[in-house]
């Protein structure tokens, strides 16, 4: 039998579709995070000297939960759009900039490297907002999920700005001799 799906049978593929990637995402997020020690409880971090806008530790935690369910549906409703002429280069450009997201910690927090942490963050910055272009010409919605990521990673680039300049030599902050990788 031929015809055109029913509106129930595309919500339910969709949703099949959210719940691989929500989770996946969040996931993955979490687990680059831990494996960094990624966090206020991070010795090296609390050691830091930080600018007067730093959130609360607990802040950080809750804000990257939301933000990687609204990165999982947003990716669910790329991967759900089949006929969609820019669907690949869109899911491209969610597996390069999601990459790139889930060596921030290590980077950051593992590796200690707060110069190569801000050209990370940048570099985050410019992969969503091209993200959100080509994500855009697939479906809107999809996109408008993505700004509260990208005005989360502009802040958190601002926030590793400060950071740096008040910790000029982050390798002398207490904490640093040890690499924080938890396996």
């Amino acid at each position: 039998m031929a015809g055109l799906a029913s509106t129930s049978q595309l919500r339910m593929s969709f949703l099949r579709h959210a719940l691989f990637t929500v989770p996946a995402v969040l996931l993955l997020g979490t687990l680059s995070g831990k494996l960094a020690g990624a966090g206020a409880g991070n010795p090296w971090f609390a050691a830091l000297r930080k600018p007067a806008f730093t959130p609360p530790g607990w802040a950080f935690g809750l804000v990257w939960t939301i933000l990687y369910i609204l990165l999982g549906l947003s990716l669910a409703m790329v991967v759900h759009a089949h006929g969609a002429k820019a669907r690949q280069r869109a899911l491209a450009m969610f597996a390069l900039q999601l990459a790139l997201a889930f060596a921030w910690p290590s980077i950051f927090f593992a590796f200690h490297r707060l110069s190569l942490a801000l050209s990370a963050g940048a570099a985050m910055i410019v992969l969503t907002m091209g993200m959100i272009l080509l994500v855009w010409r697939i479906r809107v919605s999809a996109a408008l999920l993505l700004y509260p990521y990208l005005g989360w990673l502009m802040f958190a680039t601002a926030l590793t700005y400060e950071i740096r300049m008040l910790n000029p030599d982050p390798v002398l902050v207490p904490g640093a001799a040890t690499l924080n990788i938890q396996l």
